[in-house]
């Protein structure tokens, strides 16, 4: 798991959700031959998925800090390369197939499962902006797409951080160490 995505872990930990890593859900679609109908299959990974008894919650993370950062046009399919990579948001026969075949595997009803963006960096203020307003037409399962940014989840691990019950987790210790130390603005502050 990559790192941010621990850090989102967490955070949707904090709602109840139990978190597992990484699944592929297999898509099968038609490829654009002319001459005769040929289909693929191509594995679709959804980096987190998170349960719970009434709601089952598929995230694409993106960290995106050493970087531009997530770019709208990217996130919204407007025909670029990088688009690709937004592909389970953007393209609405992957989100629906992802969606149906996560209510089969994990016996859900379509209308319980949310999808989700988490970014880490966006480009831009506009851009983030322009993505958030996209997002809200974008109905997959239970609504819209939901869109989460780096202080929404880094406020839920902080709070998770307080606790002073013992979890193995190496960004709890890690948030801990640096509080413990003065190295961490306190949350008023920020």
């Amino acid at each position: 798991m990559e790192a941010f995505e621990q850090f989102v872990a967490l955070s949707m930990e904090s709602e109840g959700l139990v978190v597992s890593g990484a699944l592929k859900f297999n898509v099968t679609r038609k490829t654009r031959k002319a001459a005769y109908d040929e289909y693929q299959t191509h594995g679709f990974e959804v980096d987190l998925v998170g349960a719970c008894r009434d709601r089952l919650v598929l995230a694409t993370v993106k960290s995106f800090f050493g970087s531009r950062g997530v770019v709208a046009s990217h996130v919204k399919g407007d025909g670029t390369n990088y688009a690709k990579w937004y592909a389970l948001l953007n393209q609405t026969d992957v989100r629906e197939a992802v969606v149906n075949r996560a209510a089969e595997r994990f016996g859900y009803d379509v209308d319980q499962i949310e999808m989700r963006l988490y970014a880490g960096r966006f480009s831009t203020a506009a851009s983030e902006a322009e993505i958030r307003e996209w997002a809200k037409s974008q109905v997959i399962g239970s609504g819209p797409l939901q869109v989460y940014d780096a202080k929404h989840v880094v406020a839920k691990v902080r709070a998770a951080a307080k606790s002073k019950q013992y979890r193995d987790s190496a960004v709890l210790a890690t948030l801990k160490v640096l509080d413990a130390t003065g190295a961490l603005v306190p949350t008023s502050q920020t």
